[in-house]
């Protein structure tokens, strides 16, 4: 199946094959598809499932947009592994562990990158909370990028 996806990618990188590189292609493909989803899960949760003011879990009381992102965050991991593994990154040597540690480290820091900046959007400057999770979606997409390339699938 991921070979499919990549032959299909492979395909339309040929009209852009003088502007952009192979890699940076896949990569922009993947994650533009892994955001779509993250951002459909974030939408679904903060206007459906979690419509309380809070959401209480036992052990944690959550805001909408918190428990939101958590789930969008589950789901965005998930995908973006198996993305980055099988599609973008094909030629690191690393170890499916390490690749898996590495990529939860990053997405970790990520994860908390996009925590401080939506709550600064929603609860000190009360922006609508999808439309802070689409700001801050730009600035997690461009750390995220090196930190994958660099760190968690080197080649």
């Amino acid at each position: 199946m991921f070979n499919r996806i990549a032959h299909t990618i492979d395909y339309f990188h040929r009209y852009l094959a003088n502007w952009m590189p192979l890699l940076t292609f896949r990569y922009a493909v993947c994650g533009a598809t892994n955001t779509v989803v993250g951002l459909f899960t974030y939408f679904i949760g903060i206007y459906w499932l979690f419509t309380d003011a809070v959401v209480d879990v036992q052990i944690y009381v959550f805001k909408p947009h918190v428990a939101s992102l958590i789930l969008s965050g589950l789901v965005s991991f998930s995908l973006g592994f198996l993305f980055n593994k099988f599609i973008v990154f094909t030629g690191s040597e690393l170890k499916g562990r390490v690749q898996l540690f590495r990529y939860a480290v990053t997405f970790c820091t990520n994860l908390l990158l996009n925590y401080f900046i939506l709550r600064f959007f929603v609860e000190m400057l009360f922006w609508d909370p999808f439309v802070s999770q689409l700001v801050t979606t730009g600035v997690v997409i461009a750390s995220g990028y090196w930190m994958q390339k660099y760190f968690s699938f080197k080649i």
